[in-house]
């Protein structure tokens, strides 16, 4: 829901921050961007400016502690210029308190802060900006002494800027003791930037609009990235806000044994999740439904947590699928995914992407077990799901889950529960028959229909994938250590 009309809006120049915010930032306002040193706020604010640029707005970047080679550095290694964007600089004694170059300069130790205050408005004035950034408040604390004077000089700071139709970002790096109270209550908004260090990979950074006053925005904390070209934020899933109709229709593995076992295949619009030890047939089983959705023309797309592409397009072929002539095509999608190299805002922001851009209409998640590595709480993983899950059905995708159970045979774990998300639950086991392993393949569940609730042997064979005749002679085939209970005298084979 975008703001009133009445309270005209000021685009920030991060596409994902823009949608956060339902448009942008409502102008003439006073707002604050805080977070620990290193998390991006310079970035932030200079995207902030050069977008103001690109819209032929007079911008003023006012800098309490850093240079303006400084800040040169910055932009220059995301491929910016400052060019147009007057810079104050109050880091050193360069130039007198009268001069009229664009870069003027002072030193905060020496200046009191009434005096700084008015060279500051006076400077503004003269030069009438749109857009302003002040870098940093922990220098203006520190002039201030005390926190009355603090605060009054930022009411000053708001009345004038405000008189002027100027839409301030005021950095400040987390330097007080506890949170500056001072600032948060007269500002009339708040971005929260913060970093989570995890033992390997990246750290997770995330963004939060903790205030907004008269605006909507999307509550929540929302990932984000740091690389050449600026900051990149990921917006935070909300299913709801993607609802829509679409087709019924059931997708075919092309595979008739499991169509059949399965009760005609995959309905659109439902999330199915392959569950089993590792090895025993869980990708495969995916791949036929990737193939074959690719092979009639559909989109489809497969993210690899636990193997290289390499080894899945040879997997493919042994199997008699060949993904790479679909690949060519551009039906097939293959990405692999290091879950130590990416957040979870990310991933489901590429595959939103997938979905509203490309159309997909199958999506594999192969497996959960990668996919769980790249969440930074326990936690975390069920609400992401939730969310992700949602959103794919109610735009009719068929989503494949693989997830890779703890152990072999008997009792087996998994490191996060997501069968209750799932529609469709199809069960692969090993089990020991006459001196040898076999598989097992079964359906758990199917919420969209009816299935069979015969066990099934599944073999994998140089031909493709064979699912065998219901193995009525044995009993406790789910636990790995079956008991035959047929005829003695007849062969496994027979028994198929």
């Amino acid at each position: 829901m975008a703001a009133p009309a009445f309270q005209p809006q000021c685009a920030t120049g991060i596409s994902g921050l823009d949608h956060v915010l339902q448009g942008g930032l409502p102008r003439d306002r006073l707002y604050l961007v805080d977070g620990n040193p290193g998390v991006g706020k310079t970035t932030l604010a200079l995207q902030f400016l050069l977008e103001g640029v690109r819209q032929g707005e007079k911008c003023l970047y006012v800098t309490l502690s850093e240079t303006k080679a400084e800040l040169d550095a910055v932009a220059q290694s995301h491929g910016w210029t400052l060019e147009g964007i007057p810079i104050i600089e109050l880091s050193q004694i360069e130039q007198s308190l009268t001069a009229k170059s664009q870069n003027t300069l002072f030193q905060p130790a020496e200046v009191e802060l009434s005096n700084l205050s008015a060279l500051l408005l006076d400077r503004v004035a003269e030069l009438k900006p749109s857009r302003l950034v002040l870098d940093s408040l922990s220098e203006m604390r520190l002039l201030a002494h005390n926190p009355l004077r603090y605060r009054r000089q930022i009411l000053t700071f708001k009345q004038r800027f405000s008189q002027m139709r100027c839409t301030v970002l005021l950095l400040d790096d987390r330097s007080a003791v506890g949170p500056d109270v001072q600032v948060q209550s007269i500002v009339h908004g708040m971005v929260s930037l913060f970093v989570m260090p995890l033992k390997f990979g990246i750290n997770r950074r995330y963004l939060s609009i903790t205030k907004l006053r008269g605006a909507q925005f999307i509550e929540g904390n929302h990932d984000y990235v740091i690389e050449s070209g600026g900051l990149k934020l990921f917006p935070r899933l909300v299913a709801v806000a993607y609802s829509a109709d679409f087709d019924q229709r059931t997708f075919s593995s092309g595979n008739a044994e499991l169509d059949a076992l399965i009760g005609g295949g995959l309905d659109s619009g439902t999330s199915n999740l392959l569950m089993g030890p590792a090895g025993s047939g869980k990708s495969t089983v995916a791949a036929l439904f990737v193939h074959a959705a690719a092979a009639r023309g559909e989109r489809a797309m497969y993210f690899a947590f636990d193997e290289s592409t390499h080894t899945l397009f040879r997997r493919s072929r042994a199997m008699g699928h060949d993904f790479e002539a679909h690949v060519a095509t551009g039906r097939l999608k293959v990405q692999q995914i290091d879950p130590a190299e990416i957040a979870p805002g990310e991933l489901a922001h590429q595959i939103v992407e997938c979905v509203e851009r490309h159309h997909t209409r199958v999506i594999v998640l192969d497996s959960l077990n990668g996919y769980v590595n790249a969440m930074p709480q326990d936690d975390y993983i069920n609400l992401h799901l939730h969310e992700l899950l949602s959103y794919l059905n109610q735009r009719g995708v068929v989503t494949i889950m693989t997830l890779a159970q703890q152990g072999l045979v008997g009792t087996m774990g998994v490191p996060v529960d997501v069968s209750y998300l799932a529609d469709t639950v199809v069960l692969t086991r090993y089990f020991e028959a006459r001196g040898s392993v076999r598989k097992a393949i079964s359906i758990i569940k199917k919420r969209s229909g009816a299935h069979e609730s015969t066990i099934r042997e599944l073999e994998m064979t140089p031909s493709g994938v064979r699912i065998g005749h219901a193995l009525t002679d044995f009993n406790g085939v789910l636990t790995g250590v079956p008991q035959f209970v047929g005829n003695s005298a007849q062969p496994l084979s027979a028994v198929k």
